[in-house]
């Protein structure tokens, strides 16, 4: 008989969600990974802590205190006396996967395999984003250069809006229909 697994999985929503923007870099914080790994946080600290040589400041940096403020003015439900007295630990990407190696729970590693897929999704986007944005860039161009004829800027405006829609919107395949057909 197949033994049953215990596979956590989460929405990608709420992995977004715990994702924060500091110092430039899209990080994890530590409270809200030890939340997810189902481990207490100065558990999670203490690995990290013993492993530090697999954590460089691309991977894991401390929060200043200033940062920690700021990121508790933002995040309604930290208050003072619920969490470490130690300043939290800041994970990007590549810190989040190094984590896998340092909690060896079966838990911490099929998270760690979500929010390393999330990461990826995010990369995804950003670089389509800029795909669009170098294409809008490329018609402006094509604008400048022409002359002052007003007629053809709306013509060129125009195309340039249905242009966006189809890359916003890309058309979908036709569905088959289900069920019985006569």
């Amino acid at each position: 008989m197949a033994k049953a697994t215990n596979f956590v999985t989460l929405a990608d929503e709420s992995i977004l969600t715990k994702i924060y923007l500091l110092r430039g870099k899209k990080v994890m914080m530590d409270f809200d990974l030890s939340e997810m790994y189902a481990v207490e946080n100065k558990q999670l600290k203490r690995q990290v802590r013993r492993n530090i040589e697999r954590f460089p400041p691309d991977f894991m940096f401390v929060l200043t205190a200033k940062e920690y403020e700021s990121l508790r003015s933002q995040i309604g439900t930290l208050k003072r006396g619920t969490h470490s007295k130690y300043l939290p630990m800041a994970f990007t990407e590549y810190g989040v996967a190094m984590l896998s190696s340092v909690l060896n729970s079966k838990t911490a590693i099929d998270v760690n395999i979500q929010i390393i897929r999330v990461f990826g999704k995010i990369r995804e986007m950003l670089s389509a984003n800029k795909d669009i944005l170098l294409k809008i860039e490329k018609i402006e161009k094509r604008i400048m250069k022409q002359d002052g004829n007003i007629k053809k800027h709306e013509d060129d405006i125009n195309l340039i809006f249905e242009a966006l829609k189809k890359l916003l919107h890309p058309p979908q395949p036709p569905r088959q229909r289900i069920g019985f057909k006569p």
